[in-house]
């Protein structure tokens, strides 16, 4: 699991760098300055790494058995500004407590 948790983290870095680069691009585009050049080239950038981030977090919530708000909650980490670092955080120690309690009674037989 350790290794699904390592992709969600990497791709939710990278995603919500994108998002916030891409919100960035939103004022600039809407705001004083007129400036549409940044929204077009971060846009599908993001769309594309957010479609793999789905993917690398079903993988993650596939394997550790986790109510589906929680998915919910991990989907919304890529759209909403910032929200993907809060997100991302909490997600990573949880999987990893949870790799942990799955870990013991393993070695507790050995």
């Amino acid at each position: 699991m350790e290794g699904a948790v390592t992709r969600y983290r990497i791709l939710a870095m990278l995603v919500g760098t994108l998002l916030v680069l891409l919100t960035i691009g939103m004022v600039l585009k809407y705001g004083p300055t007129d400036m549409p050049e940044m929204v077009g080239i971060v846009s599908p950038i993001h769309g594309f790494f957010y479609m793999v981030y789905l993917a690398g977090a079903y993988d993650l919530w596939r394997r550790t058995g986790w109510p589906l708000n929680r998915m919910v909650h991990i989907v919304l980490g890529g759209i909403v500004p910032l929200m993907t670092f809060f997100v991302e955080r909490r997600i990573v120690r949880d999987a990893r407590a949870l790799q942990a309690t799955r870990e013991r009674p393993a070695e507790a037989g050995i």
